[in-house]
């Protein structure tokens, strides 16, 4: 590619960008690995780069100028400054990318409050669309920089005055008949940490498992499912 020519069609674009005093830069970047790359996660600016070059206008398809940036980076190396402007500089993303990562990070999320929390009231889950409502309703903000995990705390702060929620952790005792017992091991355990188990005389499983309170209803469904109804479930303490 010629010194200024770039290729118009690509008006949707990820950018990151860098004022250094009336001189802008800019270079345009895979948007998921830009963030990664910002926050430590990817290392190499190869993989972030749609196309290795710096630009003074992007959209125009104007590239900057080698001399300029040898006087403001003392480097005119496109992989070094697209360095210096994804570290220092802030990412411009497309409203089409913000919405499909909103959409991401709200279901993660609300799976995360699920999963975890229930009404202080009857200890037991809030459904995903009462969640979901709270969300909307409270005209949640998520931060594009952030990741889904780092952020539960702070949707749970928006969303507590109109819908109560405690995170707990269940611990259930369950029994399992013989003809169920061992097949049905991965499925009890795939749902918690198992606390103690035995194997009785009889050939049933006796296990007592630690949850997620916000899974308890999920589970007894599977398990009610996989053994036809055949077993035994008792709560043993809420924390």
């Amino acid at each position: 590619m010629a010194q200024g020519e770039y290729d118009r069609e690509k008006i949707h674009l990820n950018l990151a960008r860098l004022k250094k005093g009336n001189e802008k830069f800019e270079i345009d970047v895979d948007a998921d690995k830009a963030i990664a790359f910002k926050q430590g996660s990817v290392s190499d600016i190869r993989e972030v780069l749609k196309v290795q070059h710096v630009f003074a206008d992007a959209k125009k398809g104007l590239l900057a100028s080698d001399h300029v940036m040898q006087q403001v980076f003392k480097t005119s190396d496109p992989l070094e400054v697209a360095n210096i402007i994804i570290k220092e500089g802030e990412i411009q993303l497309t409203e089409e990318y913000r919405r499909k990562i909103k959409e991401e990070k709200k279901k993660r999320i609300l799976g995360i409050i699920q999963r975890n929390g229930v009404d202080p009231k009857s200890n037991t889950p809030h459904p995903l669309t009462r969640l979901e409502n709270a969300f909307e309703e409270a005209k949640v903000h998520l931060d594009d920089f952030k990741n889904a995990e780092s952020q539960v705390e702070d949707v749970l702060k928006q969303i507590r005055h109109l819908l109560p929620i405690k995170f707990v952790m269940k611990e259930i005792a369950v029994k399992i008949p013989a003809q169920y017992a061992t097949k049905s091991y991965g499925l009890v355990k795939g749902y918690g940490r198992i606390v103690r188990e035995d194997w009785l005389t009889d050939g049933s499983w006796a296990v007592v498992i630690e949850m997620p309170g916000g899974i308890e209803l999920e589970f007894y469904d599977k398990l009610n499912s996989f053994t036809h109804g055949n077993n035994e479930t008792k709560i043993l303490n809420v924390r």
